[in-house]
């Protein structure tokens, strides 16, 4: 069982975006109390921005993870100098399909992501994760990420 990432099909990305898109969206309502419009708003200006032209943003690298030839997973991180992330590359999404969790393929993903960027001379890769995300957050630990930075709030009403 070896884990390769290959780049995304047409349909895979538009598929995959879409989704995340929602679930971001989600997120942006259950964490920071966004209302449902403003957060759906907020989701596609973010997308929009980072990925202006689409899976073929110069910038961008979207990567299929499969094993055995078959898809188990997807990846998105972008180089240095991508709007918003200037000093370093960043990991923008990872996920494994529910049916191939648990199985350390998060774990490979984000292990051959950073090699690819080792290949292109990049030295320093970061990310964003919510803070109720204790699964995500355990395994980025586990693989050397340490906080750069933490928000916190609290609800005045």
């Amino acid at each position: 069982m070896s884990l390769v990432l290959v780049p995304m099909s047409g349909p895979d990305y538009d598929r995959r975006t879409a989704a995340l898109r929602r679930r971001y969206a989600a997120n942006l309502q259950q964490q920071r109390g966004m209302s449902g419009a403003d957060a759906e708003a907020e989701a596609v200006r973010q997308m929009e921005l980072v990925l202006p032209g689409g899976r073929d943003t110069a910038w961008a690298i979207l990567r299929s993870a499969q094993v055995d030839g078959e898809t188990v997973g997807w990846v998105w991180a972008t180089l240095p100098g991508a709007p918003g992330r200037p000093e370093m590359a960043w990991l923008h999404n990872i996920d494994v399909d529910p049916e191939h969790q648990s199985r350390g393929h998060g774990r490979a993903m984000i292990l051959a992501v950073e090699e690819e960027l080792r290949r292109l001379g990049v030295t320093r890769f970061g990310l964003n994760v919510f803070g109720g995300n204790t699964r995500a957050i355990a395994l980025y630990e586990s693989l050397g990420f340490t906080v750069m930075a933490q928000q916190m709030s609290k609800p005045l009403g």
